[in-house]
């Protein structure tokens, strides 16, 4: 059996953070709806239990057992802690942000990330799990070396901190929307919430909850649609509304006379979805804590049918948001349209099945950021502490230091998230960098054998050069290189493809013309 000795610390703050809020909420200028806060709450405390008592499984004195859970996650918990990872609160609610606001053909990420986690389970998966590498960036270490590995951490975490804040913000408006407080408190509140929850247990503790809060999730949407449907005639009434109001934008297919220079931005970001979408720690931690390589390979594929299968409620209850007419209601649409699915489950169904679909949120947007969290700060520690300030670092210290990188990363995320009201911006953004910048450094480390460390970098500064050159309105950043197709202020030329392609590439000339200066090293099994 499981014991809680040792888990009063982690319980005793986890009350004292709910009491501080139920005394804030108490004195908050708007009335709050306790019953929403009490079902919440029981709900986080649900999950941080079942977190406390999963992070008692018997541990070895290896880092696999906190970063990996000891390599012994089966199938069946496997696959569905990767799918209640990317259904977070960004797929959940950025879906149903794009559904609502330019049309089914914009809502490229749920089958974007949905082909990244079947490409990475076929061409990815099983070497890296053969090989037995703790992260995703071992394998350029080995390659490339510690301090070139640096480079390539830069993205990847930024990668990770711009998830969790659209995770937090899609959090934030589930929290305004169910009790009342307003978008920035509940931001705040939930990564107080999220951040002390995460760092009560290694990945044992997050795949357990995480099986836990797909079911939830699965439950939530599917349950709310049959009553949207009904206010609107049907399927066939949503979609005869829908297809009114956006007309050819209304389908999943571009249509490039329709589109125009859009077009050629759209397959850019469909590509950035698909490719951008494989590089990640979050992702690699569950396919390196597989049982075998048949598992890390069928877990990923089965995650990634899930996904896409999932996306189809959330897409639907924007749509309904999109073609409601909220005056007839008395009611006003809301101003930030990242809100829109709470807004519609608050509005537009049953309060049992309203509570029911939140809740679901709710433990989406956690299944999500504990992953993140965990895995950005095993990135930070791992890849960039150990090997560079500390190599000597025991296991009980390396988990003690990626429990307070956890608490760093958590406030970054939440800065940012205060920052920039869109979720879908900042999902668009998670992979953004990533594609550009280490996906073709992921790609040369893994299956090039003539890929070295000057041809690595080099590829990563030509990247770096045309992918900062687009500029970026989600961070303010101007465009600063003359790309042709620029509108407003933004090049829909589909430069991250340059990027991509063009750091790929310069990898490859440059590696087999500096054979002599830095020679390739193979890649090799690590030994435990």
């Amino acid at each position: 059996m499981h014991s809680f000795k040792g888990s009063r610390y982690p319980l005793l703050l986890f009350f004292i953070a709910v009491g501080g809020i139920a005394v804030y909420s108490a004195s908050y200028e708007e009335p709050v709806n306790w019953f929403g806060f009490t079902i919440i709450f029981t709900l986080y405390f649900a999950i941080f239990a079942i977190g406390i008592w999963s992070s008692q499984k018997p541990e070895d004195s290896s880092p696999d057992s906190f970063l990996l859970a000891g390599r012994k996650l089966p199938l069946w918990i496997a696959m569905l802690t990767m799918a209640a990872t990317w259904l977070g609160g960004g797929y959940i609610n950025g879906t149903a942000e794009a559904a609502a606001t330019g049309g089914l053909v914009w809502v490229q990420a749920p089958w974007g990330y949905g082909l990244s986690l079947i490409f990475g389970g076929i061409f990815f998966a099983r070497k890296m799990r053969r090989l037995q590498f703790r992260t995703m960036l071992d394998p350029l270490t080995q390659r490339f070396g510690s301090k070139a590995t640096g480079w390539f951490f830069i993205p990847a975490v930024l990668g990770e901190i711009f998830w969790i804040a659209a995770i937090l913000t899609a959090l934030g408006t589930t929290f305004s929307v169910l009790i009342g407080l307003d978008t920035t408190s509940s931001i705040i509140v939930s990564a107080v919430i999220a951040i002390l929850y995460t760092a009560v247990g290694g990945l044992w503790s997050v795949a357990y909850t995480d099986v836990f809060q797909l079911g939830l999730i699965v439950m939530g949407l599917f349950l709310a649609i049959p009553f949207l449907l009904n206010g609107l005639g049907g399927m066939a009434g949503l979609w005869s509304a829908y297809h009114e109001q956006f007309g050819g934008m209304a389908s999943l297919v571009p249509n490039k006379e329709l589109m125009g220079n859009h077009f050629w931005n759209w397959i850019d970001i469909a590509l950035l979805l698909v490719f951008g979408g494989i590089p990640w720690q979050v992702y690699f931690q569950r396919v390196l804590a597989a049982k075998n390589e048949n598992t890390a390979m069928w877990l990923s594929i089965s995650a990634g049918i899930i996904c896409m299968i999932v996306a189809m409620p959330a897409a639907m209850i924007g749509m309904t948001g999109a073609v409601t007419d909220w005056s007839a209601l008395g009611l006003m649409q809301p101003d930030n349209l990242a809100s829109i699915l709470p807004f519609v489950l608050h509005q537009l169904t049953p309060s049992v099945i309203a509570l029911i679909g939140l809740s679901a949120i709710a433990a989406a947007v956690m299944s999500s950021m504990d992953s993140s969290l965990l895995s950005a700060s095993t990135l930070a520690i791992w890849n960039v502490y150990k090997p560079l300030r500390k190599p000597d670092l025991g296991s009980h210290q390396l988990k003690k230091m990626i429990q307070r990188t956890i608490a760093i990363v958590g406030l970054a995320a939440t800065i940012l998230a205060l920052q920039i009201e869109s979720v879908y911006a900042l999902w668009y953004l998670c992979s953004d960098f990533v594609y550009c910048l280490l996906f073709p450094g992921l790609v040369v480390a893994m299956f090039d054998p003539k890929a070295n460390r000057i041809g690595a970098l080099s590829g990563f500064a030509v990247a770096l050069i045309l992918r900062i050159g687009g500029g970026d309105p989600t961070l303010g950043i101007p465009v600063l290189l003359p790309y042709p197709m620029i509108e407003e202020g933004v090049v829909l030329f589909p430069f991250r493809t340059l990027a991509m392609v063009s750091g790929l590439l310069t990898m490859l000339i440059v590696s087999r013309t500096t054979q002599r200066l830095s020679p390739s090293v193979a890649l090799r099994r690590v030994e435990q």
